[in-house]
């Protein structure tokens, strides 16, 4: 009887091992590797993961990206670039990002570096490994213009988001221009951070005020880290009533705001200040960022209608993390799995060369508007109509809420004064 027994359990069990080991093999797709270096330890750079994040998920949960006929899944690596921290050489960011693309074998770079110092060296690496990469967040047009003046060595370069002079002609300019002629404002000064993209965003602006027939009153620089902003917000004071633009992307800029506030400075401060689109400014400083504006860059980093997208961005990115997007680079690292997906479907291959001339050929209609690399410096086309081009967004903080205000095709709502200008 036991010995029936087991020759009956060694039949089963050969009997299972048959069919288990006859079925064919699931082969695993290769997953094409983002390379994601930002600066982690800021929530800039944070809020850029939580958008490549998002983005990648949403396509791998859809199948992945055709190559060929082949799905494959999206995979992100990401790592600290530490590029905005003070102090930090731009020798130590390369070093993060070429170790990145050597070990971690990544077949595109996204999203980083954040800071123009870093990102213009890093177009040799790129150039060096042949590695394509969607830069979205420096605002320097002195990258695009490096593809231009040299393309065939740094073509492997595009950007997903907009430059500092285009944010000032596009953006910036109409919006002051506007506040100006309602509320009866012809006076600016000037507070810079002291970095590449600050210094020139400045530069341009001064120029612009000066032949609308604005008068420049005082222009201060700032080094990063900066912790006390009262002497040039006195200056400020002593001009009387004007615009305050402001340009950085270090924190600290946040204790500019609250001494504005607490000074009760005569003046409208409105800039591109990436800290001051954080959607948790308002409690976090009693309300005391009310009035003011600043450019988020693209829109869907502030909740707009700009396309029909951008709400449903807004809305899935509130879902997931609980909060609204929030810094500059949010919604472009976002829209970069994308524009990314798009362009290797239409290529049918992952060849550098092929992609190269995909990218260039994108036109798409994404969170932010229209999405088309200019050919010649491959940054994004911007435009104050989202049907044309991309298009940002300068907004007012109001009532606990981040409102856009500019372009007009976008408008939630209207500037208003601080009630010590009034």
């Amino acid at each position: 009887m036991k010995k029936r027994i087991f020759l009956l359990a060694v039949i089963l069990m050969t009997l299972w091992a048959s069919v288990v080991f006859a079925q064919p093999k699931t082969e695993v797709a290769k997953p094409i590797i983002l390379g994601f270096p930002v600066p982690l330890g800021f929530e800039a750079g944070r809020s850029n993961q939580r958008g490549i994040n998002l983005a990648v998920d949403e396509i791998n949960s859809a199948g992945g990206v055709n190559v060929g006929g082949k799905k494959r899944p999206f995979k992100v690596n990401a790592v600290d670039s530490r590029d905005i921290e003070p102090g930090i050489p731009v020798s130590d960011v390369l070093l993060v990002i070429e170790k990145l693309i050597l070990d971690a074998k990544v077949d595109f770079i996204i999203a980083g570096p954040a800071r123009t110092e870093a990102s213009l060296p890093t177009m040799d690496l790129q150039y060096k490994y042949k590695v394509i990469s969607l830069n979205c967040m420096s605002l320097s047009p002195a990258v695009g213009a490096k593809v231009a003046k040299d393309y065939d060595k740094y073509k492997y370069f595009f950007s997903m988001t907009n430059k500092s002079n285009s944010l000032i002609m596009n953006d910036l300019s109409p919006s002051i221009q506007d506040i100006g002629k309602k509320f009866g404002i012809n006076k600016a000064f000037i507070i810079l951070q002291d970095v590449a993209h600050a210094r020139i965003g400045g530069e341009i602006m001064e120029k612009v005020l000066k032949e609308g027939g604005w008068e420049i009153v005082g222009r201060e620089i700032y080094p990063t880290g900066t912790t006390d902003f009262s002497s040039g917000l006195l200056k400020a004071r002593a001009a009387g009533r004007s615009i305050l633009f402001l340009w950085g992307e270090m924190p600290e800029f946040t204790i500019l705001m609250k001494q504005w506030h607490d000074m009760k400075i005569p003046t409208l401060p409105i800039g591109m200040v990436v800290f001051f689109s954080d959607p948790g400014l308002w409690k976090a400083t009693e309300g005391k960022c009310a009035y003011i504006m600043s450019d988020s860059v693209s829109a869907g980093n502030v909740p707009s209608k700009a396309t029909p997208w951008t709400m449903k961005f807004v809305e899935a990115y509130k879902k997931r993390w609980g909060m609204e997007p929030e810094f500059h680079g949010t919604a472009e690292s976002y829209m970069a799995p994308y524009v990314l997906k798009d362009a290797i479907e239409r290529a049918g291959t992952l060849d550098t060369e092929n992609l190269i001339k995909a990218l260039e050929q994108t036109d798409l209609i994404g969170v932010y508007g229209r999405m088309r690399f200019d050919p010649k410096t491959h940054v994004l086309i911007y435009s104050i109509d989202p049907k044309e081009g991309a298009v940002g967004t300068v907004f007012q903080w109001q009532d606990g809420k981040r409102v856009a205000i500019y372009p007009p095709s976008i408008r939630m709502g209207e500037v208003k004064l601080p009630p010590w200008m009034k």
